[in-house]
């Protein structure tokens, strides 16, 4: 997932790839039991990651402010 991440230049607030794994298996294990799909709830993303490309950010000019970095759950350098 990094290399399509590496490409951007903003920082990115992207859903966590192993949750959706996670919802999809749930959601497997009760049509398996007998549920029907079109009964089931469509799911949101519950977690997110957010992920800064500091180099293009200096390439570009913009500033991150330290606390936004601090917050980061990634950091390209």
């Amino acid at each position: 997932m990094c290399a399509s991440r590496c490409n951007h230049s903003q920082p990115i607030n992207a859903p966590v790839e192993s949750d959706g794994y996670q919802q999809c298996g749930a959601y497997v294990g009760k049509i398996l039991r007998g549920a029907k799909p079109s009964d089931l709830p469509i799911l949101q993303p519950s977690k997110y990651e957010l992920v800064i490309n500091v180099k293009t950010a200096k390439t570009l000019g913009l500033t991150m402010p330290p606390t936004l970095q601090t917050l980061a759950d990634e950091l390209i350098e």
